[in-house]
């Protein structure tokens, strides 16, 4: 995988589609300094002054403007540049991904054409063979656009089509668009330096094939520059807003550092119970328990007993900040091998582990998208007609209740005043939760009895149900949300966000001190404490961290928190250059896997990969005996 050619590619697709959203914006008077009138208005047509020429507009896409100039108030030009951008590039390499592997529904090549040195995609050459639900009117609209010979329009409506087909199969990330985001779509097949003519001949074909693993890269480099000018703000002082944490504090793990967590914490709870050599010689980076006195082994036996009676569909496993599905998807591949040698056909694995064992949350919807699209394309790998069973990954984006009307509330409670309390509980927990994401403490109520109110007020025929419609989506997805954050779990894995706390705004920085104070610091610190919280008593919490929090005395709390209340099984100090893309000493890191429960005289495994000045350099040397010890943690000469 060249990794230069996708960072090159990402953040020129950022420009370049930025560029095109500003611009088709301006041809309907929109531009970062203000939103112009109309120079003319007449009945279902609208015309626009853009410097020396005019732009008119008819009928749909005057209400499609309506809309966008609405987004625009609320949520500020750039913001909303930013976000239509990023949709588009979304689909663009979903689609790309979908088309090489043979996925799409129609197998019909949407951006590129199956014969070499073919330009034109196949999609405008079949478009009359592809089922994509055209009306007469897009029958006619097909055959004009070909007739004159316009086919980067017809291209973009096609794209469009097909995206709006794909939700059939994956509504968590193609939502139909019948709104401004098409009004701003700009693609071409014909012009060389377009996003989509560098995608296809940029990154080779064999760098999409079946490996997800790009989604997560091509993601990363994307917010690139984004993460560069909110740190460069934070040096004029300017704290990361809660739109630029997920830019911010977004950093991909390295493959072999995603399978020693999984692999010693999903693999190393299901050995416990069910020893199986060939699976322990499967994974490669699983590594053995260190030897134990024999009172820690007695106990060691009983918790291997409890775990005796797991079956494969009772492991629960969350990433509470998932990114685009990195860790998820390989926890997904061990549970494949889990299930498979319990007997289980790959086909009903596949449809076992989405409905029963991963679950993940974020706080950027853009990387919400993309992880539930790399789980369900894992999860297409083993399973073919997955796609069409409706099986939503137990995902979620963070939302909040920000715009959840008031009126819209008092409506639901005067359908069942029951659940008055327990409603207005999720309102205000939620209220700017994109500042927390998954710290958020969230107690277990009565989800069921307010879903089923929100479901009596959908079935009705009270006309309201349309006028709150976005409010009742919302509703649904906070009620999602909160399930997973009530809930505990057998594992937890992540890399959670990096974010010192003068980079942090006072909301944050007070919701810390008050609910963290061991921790507050730094948000990664914070999320060792809750990991914990989230993680079921003796489960296994794997997580890659600064190192930070073992010896400053910042964390002194925290380290003698974690000490007298948990066991390190196993850390990985990777110190300095452990993540490739990052030079120098900025990220100083370690990798652990912690049981949840306090076992006495434990000896946990420890591997000292910090003198080795590569990410592949300590990759190699991880299995070296000589840079791994065993030992009990409070032999070590100062704690803290």
């Amino acid at each position: 995988m060249d990794k230069t050619a996708i960072k090159t590619f990402a953040i020129n697709s950022r420009k370049k589609l930025m560029e095109d959203v500003e611009y088709k914006m301006s041809l309907v008077g929109i531009t970062k300094n203000k939103i112009n009138d109309p120079i003319s208005s007449a009945d279902g047509i609208e015309t626009y002054q853009i410097g020396g020429s005019t732009n008119s507009i008819y009928d749909e896409d005057i209400t499609k403007r309506e809309q966008l100039v609405k987004e625009v108030n609320e949520k500020g030009f750039e913001n909303v540049v930013e976000e239509v951008a990023y949709t588009w590039f979304n689909r663009i390499i979903a689609i790309r991904f979908m088309e090489i592997n043979n996925f799409l529904p129609a197998k019909t090549r949407v951006l590129s054409s199956e014969t070499p040195g073919k330009i034109e995609p196949d999609i405008i050459t079949e478009a009359f063979d592809i089922d994509l639900d055209y009306t007469q009117e897009d029958k006619e609209l097909i055959f004009k656009l070909k007739d004159e010979n316009k086919l980067d329009e017809l291209f973009r409506f096609l794209f469009i089509k097909q995206s709006n087909k794909l939700n059939e199969i994956l509504p968590g990330l193609f939502e139909k668009t019948d709104d401004y985001l098409e009004l701003l779509l700009n693609i071409s097949f014909t012009n060389e330096d377009g996003v989509v003519r560098q995608l296809i001949d940029t990154i080779p074909e064999e760098d999409f094939g079946s490996q997800v693993e790009i989604i997560g890269w091509l993601y990363q480099f994307y917010n690139s520059e984004l993460k560069d000018e909110t740190f460069a703000n934070l040096k004029k002082r300017i704290k990361i807003s809660k739109e630029r944490i997920p830019a911010a504090t977004q950093l991909f793990t390295p493959d072999w550092i995603v399978k020693y967590m999984v692999e010693n914490s999903v693999g190393r709870l299901w050995l416990e119970g069910h020893p199986n050599d060939e699976l322990k010689s499967k994974w490669k980076y699983y590594v053995d328990e260190a030897e134990q006195e024999t009172e820690v082994e007695q106990q060691l036996i009983t918790l291997r007993k409890e775990s005796e009676v797991l079956k494969p569909e009772d492991i629960t496993v969350i990433d509470p900040c998932m990114g685009s599905g990195h860790i998820l998807v390989y926890v997904f591949e061990v549970l494949m091998d889990i299930y498979v040698s319990e007997g289980y056909t790959e086909k009903d694995a596949c449809e076992s582990i989405l409905k029963n064992n991963l679950y993940g949350l974020d706080i950027d919807k853009r990387a919400y998208q993309l992880a539930y699209f790399a789980v369900l394309m894992k999860s297409r790998k083993y399973n073919r007609r997955i796609l069409t069973k409706n099986i939503s990954p137990l995902l979620c984006s963070i939302e909040e209740t920000n715009s959840i009307s008031e009126e819209f509330i008092n409506e639901l409670i005067l359908q069942d005043k029951t659940i008055e309390a327990d409603l207005k509980y999720l309102i205000s927990s939620f209220k700017d939760a994109k500042e927390y994401g998954s710290i958020l403490n969230i107690k277990n109520i009565d989800f069921n009895k307010i879903s089923q109110v929100i479901y009596n007020f959908e079935s009705n025929n009270n006309l309201n149900k349309f006028k709150y419609w976005n409010n009742i989506q919302i509703l649904k997805n906070i009620i999602n949300q909160s399930i997973i954050l009530s809930e505990n779990y057998d594992i937890v894995i992540t890399n959670p966000p990096y974010m010192g706390n003068s980079g942090m705004n006072p909301n944050l920085k007070d919701y810390l001190k008050k609910n963290f104070p061991n921790s507050k610091s730094d948000l990664f610190a914070v999320f060792i404490e809750k990991c914990h919280e989230f993680c079921k008593s003796d489960g296994f919490v794997a997580m890659i961290t600064q190192q930070s929090f073992m010896f400053l005395s910042t964390f002194e709390n925290l380290r003698v928190n974690l000490i007298n209340n948990y066991t390190i099984i196993d850390m990985t100090h990777l110190g300095a250059h452990a993540f490739e893309e990052i030079g120098g000493e900025v990220v100083q890191a370690t990798s652990f896997v912690n049981r949840n429960t306090f076992i006495e005289n434990y000896n946990s495994t420890f591997h000292r990969l910090t003198e080795f000045n590569s990410e592949k350099g300590k990759e190699e040397e991880f299995h070296n005996d000589k840079n791994k010890f065993e030992t009990n943690v409070k032999n070590f000469e100062k704690i803290p």
